[in-house]
């Protein structure tokens, strides 16, 4: 269960959920509560399966474009950095690539659980490299079918907090947001740095 919980929350802080928030209010302040619900489910179920999807196939992606465990370790370390960075200063959106020509398309679309909510908000290279790395370090059975499950409870915490967050909003407000989002953005940091070392030393002693 230790593992369960820590991939559970080291997941958690890399989706960082709370700070899709104000975005998702935004997008749907205009529609009634049974179609944000709607949205809200939609967009969980589309996150699970990106990420799931991601997960069983990342040693397919790996081999299509020849690349190796280690050098994606440094890649989504640094994915991490910047969105660590971007939670710690506040530009969650623009770091996850939620820009202005994004947020119009998004008022114009109807649909919005899978663009721009459940991908780029949710799900991005960051929690992506983070679970293809954990399926190669993992490859006993039980852990993989733990970290599926780390993955589904997530999304049930995604799923539980688009629900409710018109009251998170109005209860900690865009700056009680932004402080969880720097904490956030601290352990995803730490989380990024951890991947940058452990890519650099198995390189080096490859070489060797």
């Amino acid at each position: 269960m230790d593992f369960f919980f820590a991939t559970l929350f080291s997941l958690f802080s890399i989706v960082d959920p709370p700070g899709a928030v104000p975005v998702y209010v935004a997008l749907t302040s205009d529609r009634p509560r049974e179609e944000r619900n709607k949205i809200a489910l939609k967009t969980s179920l589309y996150f699970m399966l990106i990420l799931v999807s991601f997960f069983l196939a990342g040693n397919y992606i790996l081999g299509f474009f020849g690349l190796t465990i280690h050098s994606l370790r440094i890649a989504g370390g640094m994915a991490l950095l910047i969105s660590g960075f971007g939670l710690m200063s506040g530009n969650f959106a623009k770091r996850r690539g939620y820009d202005e020509k994004v947020e119009q398309q998004a008022q114009d679309r109807n649909d919005i659980a899978f663009s721009p909510m459940a991908m780029p908000m949710l799900s991005g290279p960051g929690s992506i490299s983070y679970l293809i790395t954990q399926y190669n370090q993992h490859p006993d059975t039980n852990q993989r079918l733990l970290i599926v499950a780390s993955i589904v409870a997530v999304t049930a915490l995604v799923w539980g907090i688009l629900r409710i967050a018109p009251f998170l909003f109005r209860v900690f407000g865009p700056g009680g947001l932004n402080a969880i989002a720097r904490i956030m953005g601290f352990i995803v940091i730490a989380i990024g740095v951890q991947f940058i070392v452990d890519g650099v030393v198995h390189l080096v002693l490859e070489m060797k």
